[in-house]
C-alpha cells in the first residue's frame, strides 16, 4: 500500500475505533430510517405523471445547467405552480436541498452583513455559510432571544449590513419546531431577511402541507426551502421568495449556475407530488394516528419522551452502543439507523426513527418490542 493509501486508510481505522466510521447499507427491513413520511415516493399517480410524460417525449436528462440548454419546459411550469402554491411571487427549483441551502446562503448575504442561524441548523447552512462572504453567528437553539440578542451585540459593535435569520422550522435530528412567529418578530424588528428551511415539514405540516412558514411566505424578508425529496417523495428542491430575490439566486448562486439542471421528469414529479399533497389530508391525518400510536407503544413503555413530529429521537449518547442497538434492530427486520457526531452534537448519538406510512401500527408495536430487548442486550 502506498504511503498515500495508507494514510487514508489509517484516517479511516481511526474512525472506526471512535465508532464513527460510515458505511453504505442497503435497504431492508420495515422503514424507520426514509424522510418518505407520506409514502409519496412509491405514490402509484406521480409514477403515472412521469410515464405520460415519457410518453410525450419528455427527455431523461436536461442536458446542460438551466443557464445553458437544460431549461426545460416541465421546470418553468413546476416553478409557476410552486409559487402559486406557496404563495410567494417566484419560485426556483434547484437538484437538491443541500445546493438550494449554499446557494441562499453563499449567495445572497454579503460583505459586511450577519447571518445568525439556528445551532441544530442543516450541515448545508453550515457549509453555505462557510463559503459566503458574511459573517456568521450560532444562536442556541429555538431561543428567539438569542437571536435578537446576537443581532443587537454585533450592531453595538458597528456592525451595519444586512442580517439574515436562518432555521428550520422542524429539526430533522430533534424533530422539535421552531419558533417561526417570533423569530418573524425578531426579523421585523431588524429589518431582517428570513430564511426557513421546510425540508422536514413540507407536504407534513401546515395547511395543505404548505409547511409550519406557510403563512409568512408572501412576506418580502421571508425566504423558504421546500426540499422534494422528503415529505414529497421526489427530488429536489424550491426556494420560494421574492421577484428579485428569485432573479439573484439566478445570477449569483454557484450550486444553481454551474449545476447540470435536474431532470424534467423529476419536475414532472415534484408537480404531481405537490398536486397530491395539497388534497393529502387524509395522509397527513394518517400519519398523525401513526405518531400517537408510536406515542403509545413505543415511547411511554419505554420511558421516552412523546414524539413532537414525525421524527423520534432516541438519545443513547455513546455512539459505539447506539450504533450496536441499531445494528440488532436491523438484524431484528426494523430498519433504523444510529446518528453519530458530527450530524449530531458530541454525547447525543441517537436512534433516529422516522414514522412514514410505510409502516403501520403493528410494525410499530413490534418495533417497540424488539427497541427494548435491544437496549437490554447492550446496557449503557
Amino acid at each position: 500500500m502506498s504511503s498515500a493509501l495508507a494514510s487514508f486508510q489509517s484516517q479511516l481505522d481511526a474512525l472506526e475505533r471512535r465508532a464513527r466510521r460510515r458505511r453504505l447499507i442497503p435497504r431492508a427491513g420495515h422503514d424507520f430510517a426514509s424522510n418518505d413520511y407520506l409514502g409519496l415516493a412509491g405514490d402509484p399517480a406521480i409514477a403515472a405523471a412521469v410515464a405520460d410524460a415519457l410518453a410525450r417525449g419528455v427527455p431523461v436528462g436536461s442536458g446542460g445547467s438551466r443557464l445553458l440548454r437544460g431549461n426545460a419546459p416541465e421546470h418553468e411550469a413546476l416553478e409557476a405552480q410552486a409559487a402559486q402554491i406557496f404563495g410567494s411571487e417566484a419560485a426556483l427549483f434547484l437538484a437538491n436541498g443541500f445546493a438550494a441551502n449554499i446557494a441562499i446562503l453563499a449567495g445572497l448575504p454579503g460583505p459586511g452583513d450577519l447571518v445568525v442561524a439556528d445551532a441544530l441548523i442543516h450541515a448545508s447552512a453550515h457549509d453555505g455559510m462557510k463559503l459566503g462572504k458574511a459573517g456568521s453567528v450560532l444562536a442556541q437553539h429555538n431561543d428567539a432571544d438569542a437571536f435578537a440578542d446576537a443581532i443587537a451585540g454585533w450592531r453595538r459593535e458597528g456592525g451595519t449590513g444586512r442580517v439574515w435569520i436562518v432555521a428550520e422550522t422542524l429539526y430533522s435530528m430533534d424533530g422539535d419546531r421552531a419558533p417561526v412567529d417570533d423569530l418573524a418578530a425578531v426579523a421585523a424588528r431588524h429589518d431582517a431577511m428570513l430564511v426557513l428551511d421546510e425540508a422536514h415539514a413540507t407536504a407534513v405540516h401546515g395547511p395543505g402541507g404548505r409547511g409550519l412558514g406557510a403563512h409568512l411566505e408572501s412576506a418580502e424578508n421571508v425566504i423558504a426551502l421546500h426540499t422534494c425529496g422528503k415529505g414529497l417523495g421526489a427530488e429536489g428542491a424550491l426556494v420560494t421568495a421574492a421577484r428579485p430575490i428569485i432573479d439573484l439566486l439566478v445570477n449569483r448562486g454557484r450550486s444553481f449556475v454551474f449545476s447540470t439542471a435536474p431532470s424534467p421528469l423529476m419536475a414532472v414529479a415534484v408537480q404531481a407530488a405537490l398536486a397530491r399533497s395539497l388534497e393529502g389530508d387524509d395522509l397527513r391525518a394518517r400519519l398523525s394516528d401513526l405518531i400517537d400510536h408510536a406515542a403509545q407503544h413505543l415511547c411511554a413503555p419505554l420511558g421516552l419522551p412523546l414524539p413532537a413530529s414525525q421524527v423520534l429521537p432516541i438519545v443513547l449518547g455513546d455512539d459505539a452502543r447506539t450504533m450496536q442497538v441499531a445494528a440488532l434492530l436491523q438484524q431484528a427486520g426494523f430498519d433504523v439507523r444510529g446518528i453519530r457526531p458530527p450530524t449530531v452534537p458530541r454525547g447525543t448519538a441517537r436512534l433516529r426513527v422516522s414514522l412514514t406510512l410505510n409502516v403501520d401500527e403493528q410494525i410499530i408495536a413490534e418495533l417497540g418490542e424488539a427497541l427494548q430487548q435491544a437496549l437490554g442486550q447492550v446496557p449503557a
